[in-house]
């Protein structure tokens, strides 16, 4: 049997006095698309840093695929590719150097590294557009150039912020179709979305999180059995 993907137990990180995670636990499968629900404040994005590395957790323990993230951090973190919600790309780059110079942080270079990045590009839709500053892209090509970044180093594991926040009906579901073909190559996808339809629409399993405690985990399918709609078990879930 294979190691799951994330394997979180009893998480608590905090603030000052602040305590943004609170006990979390959750399993993720390989191969698995996950999605991470809760409102603004819940513990997502706390979570998502715990995870890559970007926060240190006060107590319990996180492993990625088996590698825990504290003791094993270099094993872990070169399987995560994380394109977060915020554009925070160098903006004298070309958008092919973005994708070859991210590589270069996992000690990844020369021919192949380019070869990557030309056929990343090529895949979703960027090629035309390789030497170009970022700063010249419209919102939905920087989107679609988040993703290549984070797909550089072949990770086995996508962690997505908010993934389309801000773009259009038709590059949602753009974005979407190119979601599905990634995890249906085997990635493993963990999502966070405030479009309770893109959950609906992409997710296997949904975890909810609400005062930075796991509220439930579960099948989407079962959170939406009985004709119930996943925003009438959100809004239930989730009130103060």
């Amino acid at each position: 049997m294979s190691q799951p993907a994330i394997e979180i137990d009893r998480l608590v990180k905090r603030y000052d006095d602040f305590t943004a995670v609170n006990g979390v636990s959750l399993r993720v499968e390989t191969g698995e698309f996950f999605g991470f629900l809760g409102p603004n404040g819940a513990g997502k994005t706390t979570t998502i840093n715990a995870i890559v590395g970007l926060a240190r957790a006060n107590s319990g323990s996180i492993r990625v695929f088996g590698h825990d993230t504290q003791l094993e951090w270099r094993e872990a973190r070169r399987l995560i590719g994380l394109a977060p919600q915020e554009y925070n790309f160098d903006r004298y780059l070309s958008i092919r150097d973005v994708l070859i110079f991210q590589a270069g942080y996992f000690g990844l270079r020369g021919r192949a590294v380019k070869d990557r990045a030309d056929m990343l590009l090529e895949r979703f839709g960027l090629a035309s557009k390789a030497n170009q500053e970022y700063m010249k892209l419209s919102g939905g090509m920087k989107r679609r150039l988040t993703l290549a970044r984070a797909l550089i180093h072949q990770p086995k594991l996508l962690i997505l912020d908010e993934p389309t926040a801000g773009v259009d009906v038709e590059l949602r579901l753009e974005l979407w179709h190119l979601l599905r073909e990634l995890n249906g190559d085997g990635l493993t996808i963990f999502l966070t979305t405030h479009y309770l339809e893109e959950a609906e629409e992409l997710c296997k399993t949904i975890a909810i999180i609400r005062g930075g405690k796991i509220v439930t985990q579960q099948s989407t399918e079962s959170l939406i059995a009985d004709g119930a709609r996943l925003q009438d078990v959100f809004l239930e879930l989730t009130r103060a």
